[in-house]
């Protein structure tokens, strides 16, 4: 994907109204300091489009970035963030669920996992979840250069076993450092959910 230009068209937050838009949309879910931000600026070819920030929880809002005037690359609040009270994650929750469920664009969930650590709790539970909205959410282990090259397929195989993914479920390996990933991930957005738009 050349990226020729990039608009943060719509911010919604927990009372906003969901924008009715007429391209496809491809969101992006994890858990807050996974790295979704680093991820949606690599994708973008941008060093600070999306917000970084140090402290867990920050993206509060859905954030949908107008990709060429062709897509919507959309980043969906971090979940399991200790710190944020009980009735804020509820919020977030009834956002992303009221998003899954009310986006008619919507063709793809892609959903972080630190390739460093076993899925948390949260993450399994927000796999199921996805599932369950009717998706088939592509895995995107993030933080990549932090391990060995050997350590990588052992990583891989505890992302896929401890998410207890559905049999033929893709993970992509990738790192914000090296950009390790982005490639594999444009070309399988490309392949699976805008050219098969073309065709229909």
């Amino acid at each position: 994907m050349i990226i020729r230009s990039i608009n943060l068209e719509t911010v919604c937050g927990i009372t906003s109204v969901l924008p009715d838009n007429d391209k496809p949309e491809i969101a992006f879910a994890g858990k807050s300091n996974v790295g979704k931000s680093s991820l949606i600026n690599a994708l973008m070819n941008r060093k600070s489009y999306a917000r970084i920030s140090q402290t867990p929880g920050k993206t509060q809002t859905i954030n949908f970035y107008n990709i060429n005037e062709e897509m919507y690359l959309v980043d969906l609040p971090g979940y399991g963030y200790a710190k944020v009270s009980e009735k804020e994650k509820a919020q977030w929750g009834k956002l992303i669920e009221r998003y899954l469920h009310g986006s008619s664009q919507l063709r793809a969930v892609f959903l972080l996992i630190d390739i460093r650590h076993e899925p948390s709790s949260n993450d399994k539970m927000m796999y199921r979840w996805i599932v369950e909205q009717g998706f088939a959410p592509v895995i995107i282990a993030t933080k990549l250069d932090k391990l060995k090259r050997s350590q990588i397929q052992k990583h891989v195989k505890m992302v896929r076993e401890g998410l207890d993914l559905v049999p033929g479920t893709k993970i992509i390996p990738f790192s914000s450092v090296t950009k390790q990933g982005r490639d594999e991930i444009w070309e399988f957005v490309e392949t699976e959910y805008l050219d098969r738009q073309e065709v229909e």
